[in-house]
């Protein structure tokens, strides 16, 4: 999946992967795509509730070893 912006929130656990995914949203433009590098466990949980409090759209999400990759649209 492409992206315009990349985010590595790999070993930092939560709040902290979805106030610097809110952060780095912040200042991009509307349409792109931002892709967060994560790998705590609540993760899956928190990102996917990010997006859907702020207008965010969750495009994507994969697996990538003991990581996961989420592709946010920003509204």
């Amino acid at each position: 999946m492409t992206y315009d912006h990349d985010l590595d929130a790999l070993g930092l656990l939560c709040p902290l992967p979805v106030l610097k995914a809110r952060k780095r949203l912040s200042g991009m433009s509307s349409g792109q795509v931002l892709r967060v590098q994560a790998d705590d466990p609540a993760a899956v949980i928190d990102v996917p509730h990010f997006c859907n409090e702020s207008g965010h759209e969750l495009i994507g999400q994969e697996d990538a070893g003991e990581a996961q990759h989420y592709f946010i649209r920003k509204a």
